[in-house]
């Protein structure tokens, strides 16, 4: 508790962690809803679909765009402009569905509301980049914890406003949030006080080239594409046994027992390298997954989902620390983003190959073997032998194989 209250203390932390857990709860919300505002009013799941990973891709493209301007001048002008310009392009996107428009204007106000989404993720992660060494792994724990809370927290206002109000009212909720989170965060003394890093100019890809970096995000990116499996073969597996309303129960035990190992994680002071922690906890996410494809009880899947999660927000702290000591400090920001993009993307994928799997032969035991295999493919990834990244070591910088 005390290396939490270490974090709490330093100046605009309160105010970086709960706008940070307001402005990424729309993130979890604005999808789901879309999914469901569409269908009742189209009858399409596939438009419906569409239109959520529209928006879904739109904001995982824009953000390094967005995090590159933020760490060459500030992420407050960014911040502000999308604080202005997301809750208006969302009552667009509400306005177009409830109004009836064909399909293709639908997938235009999506993409719109998407390439809108406020740069909070990454503008957080880089502002906890600079605290001090000392507190900056509970700082990333904390921060990872509120991640996995996020998913918990914003598909149960979703479904509560779907059923008692509508899931515009859903959509109308996550841009409320959405401005409290980007207006707290560009507020706050912390980036009031953010100075841009001068650095050379580059290319588009140059952060992503970094050493270190290209195995790092391969890695992520095979993390989530098992990540995105599972979570199409949760609810496959609730219905698969009649009992299709766990599949929230299920996915809600996954996200806390994240949020237990995060908060365990996270005030621990561990002298094994940021690589060697890396590998080993991936390692410890896949021996978490790889028994689940032989489970056929929905409550001994609801356990070990539970026990295999606590590996999960110790492996994103670790991977969000290396980001933040591998990126270029003019483009840490940037860094940030394109983690995000990557990972959305690869999730994505995994979610539609997992989709496949499950409609095929395979069933839900395939989607579950795939999200194993991810797990371990990310473990391979950290084992290919690469360029040496620069990581700090108190403050000082001394080269490790990453």
């Amino acid at each position: 508790m005390r290396a939490y209250l270490s974090v709490w203390r330093l100046p605009s932390a309160p105010v970086l962690l709960l706008a940070g857990f307001a402005g990424r709860l729309p993130s979890a919300m604005v999808p789901l809803a879309l999914l469901l505002m569409v269908q009742q009013q189209t009858g399409s799941y596939a438009v419906a679909g569409l239109a959520s990973a529209t928006l879904g891709v739109a904001s995982a493209v824009m953000a390094p765009v967005l995090g590159r301007v933020a760490d060459r001048r500030g992420p407050r002008p960014v911040l502000f402009s999308q604080a202005a310009a997301y809750p208006l392009l969302l009552a667009l996107l509400v306005a177009v569905v409830l109004g009836g428009a064909a399909d293709v204007l639908v997938i235009g106000a999506a993409a719109l509301a998407g390439m809108a989404t406020p740069l909070v993720s990454g503008t957080v992660r880089a502002l906890w980049s600079r605290v001090d060494v000392r507190v900056r792994s509970t700082a990333y724990a904390l921060d990872a914890t509120a991640t996995e809370l996020v998913f918990v927290v914003g598909p149960s206002l979703v479904a509560a406003l779907a059923v008692f109000v509508s899931p515009a009212a859903a959509v109308g909720l996550a841009g409320v949030l959405g401005v409290i989170g980007a207006l707290g965060i560009a507020t706050s003394a912390a980036t009031r006080a953010y100075v841009p890093v001068v650095g050379a100019r580059a290319g588009l890809f140059s952060t992503v080239l970094t050493p270190g970096m290209p195995r790092l995000l391969l890695s992520g990116a095979a993390l989530m594409l098992g990540f995105g499996a599972l979570e199409v073969a949760i609810p496959a597996f609730a219905d698969s046994t009649g009992s299709p309303g766990l599949s929230g129960l299920l996915l809600a035990l996954w996200a806390l027992g994240s949020v237990a190992g995060g908060l365990w994680f996270g005030a621990r002071v561990l002298s094994t390298s940021l690589p060697r922690q890396y590998r080993l906890l991936l390692l410890g996410v896949t021996i978490g997954l790889a028994p689940l494809a032989w489970i056929s009880s929905p409550w001994a899947l609801g356990v070990l989902l539970f026990l295999g999660g606590t590996a999960i927000a110790p492996t994103l702290t670790v991977q969000n620390t290396l980001v933040g000591a591998m990126a270029p400090v003019h483009a840490t920001t940037e860094a940030f983003t394109w983690l995000s993009t990557i990972t959305v993307g690869a999730s994505a994928i995994g979610a539609a190959l997992g989709g496949a799997l499950i409609e095929g032969p395979s069933g839900v035991p395939g989607s579950l073997v795939l999200a194993t295999l991810g797990a371990a493919l990310a473990v391979v990834v950290t084992l290919v032998p690469g360029r040496r990244a620069a990581l700090p070591v108190d403050g000082a910088r001394e080269p490790v194989t990453a």
